[in-house]
């Protein structure tokens, strides 16, 4: 079966990328994310997947409290 390039270049570009470590992130901490969870399902009655724009994560500004 052909190969489109050799397989001896194969991963070039990966191996000459730079390393960048990754940013370490705190996890919430579980009492507050239940309340957040129970703000989503049951005070705003939303399904899987209706969540709102702003709120995905990294949006920290425009996150609403409960």
């Amino acid at each position: 079966m052909p190969t489109h390039g050799s397989l001896t270049k194969a991963g070039k570009v990966r191996s000459q990328t730079p390393k960048i470590q990754g940013i370490p992130h705190r996890s919430v901490p579980p009492r507050i994310r239940f309340r957040n969870t129970h703000a989503k399902r049951f005070l705003l009655g939303r399904k899987a997947g209706q969540n709102w724009a702003g709120e995905r994560r990294g949006s920290r500004g425009s996150r609403k409290r409960f």
